[in-house]
């Protein structure tokens, strides 16, 4: 099936403006439930009930409210929300554009595809351009009534974008607190390295890293849908570890039984 695109927009810096489509670069895969009751099996609901009377409270009753103090709320009204949300806009600004890596991936937070909307050719000599100049931009856009900046960047001949989190969301690793121990023995550290150097890649293949909670747990609906009989297995305890050096050692050695 082929994507369907969520949002349209245009990709704007100075005078050049390329229509695009945004399209999610994530699925979610999760397998969700219904909640049922467990006498007649039928879903039920959840509502908004007063902890002192059990009364069932409709939405238009409640109002939104933010607690200073164990009595003193401040209370907002639905307008006053409403007027601080920033004007519709189908535009995409490019503010900078900064060496390739130069934002970290700490920063990311959700990725999205870019295509082409129309004409195709301001589109890739865009998508060509960062690539050979080896740049990412910095974009900010409102969609769906929310304020974003993100980072658009080159992949594969397209282009993506991806939101960042806000100044102050993500933290910096000076504030936390360093860490402490013994000092590493240099026979320790030696296993360590050659661990590291037995599991080295060259190519990060995201084929190997499937699912395997979802995997199970459709193989488990399946045998359940079909009426067998499922045996639940007792969990054993995990084995207690060793030292670092005896932990280092096994692991090497059973890296090598593999590799032969």
């Amino acid at each position: 099936m082929a994507a369907r695109a969520m949002w349209k927009g245009t990709l704007a810096c100075g005078e050049l403006e390329v229509p695009v489509k945004l399209y999610s670069a994530i699925e979610d895969r999760n397998i969700h439930f219904h909640l049922l009751h467990e006498e007649d099996l039928t879903r039920v609901e959840q509502r908004m009930v007063h902890p002192d009377t059990d009364e069932t409270i409709p939405y238009s009753a409640t109002r939104r409210g933010l607690q200073l103090s164990e009595k003193r709320f401040v209370m907002l009204e639905q307008e006053e929300l409403e007027e601080l949300e920033p004007d519709a806009s189908r535009e995409i600004t490019l503010e900078a554009f900064l060496p390739e890596g130069e934002v970290d991936h700490g920063w990311y937070d959700r990725p999205y595809y870019l295509g082409p909307d129309g004409d195709t050719g301001e589109y890739f000599a865009l998508a060509e351009s960062l690539a050979a100049t080896e740049r990412q931009a910095i974009a900010r856009w409102v969609m769906r009534g929310k304020r974003y900046v993100g980072t658009l960047i080159e992949q594969e001949g397209y282009l993506m974008l991806i939101t960042l989190r806000h100044e102050g969301e993500v933290l910096n690793s000076a504030e936390l607190s360093p860490p402490t121990g013994r000092e590493l023995p240099a026979k320790e550290r030696k296993l360590a390295e050659q661990l590291v150097e037995a599991l080295e890649e060259k190519q990060f293949h995201p084929d190997a890293y499937h699912d395997t909670y979802r995997e199970a747990l459709e193989k488990l609906i399946a045998k359940k849908a079909r009426g067998e009989t499922i045996e639940v297995e007792e969990r054993k305890a995990p084995a207690e570890s060793g030292s670092l050096a005896k932990s280092l050692e096994a692991s090497l050695k059973a890296m090598r039984r593999r590799s032969q």
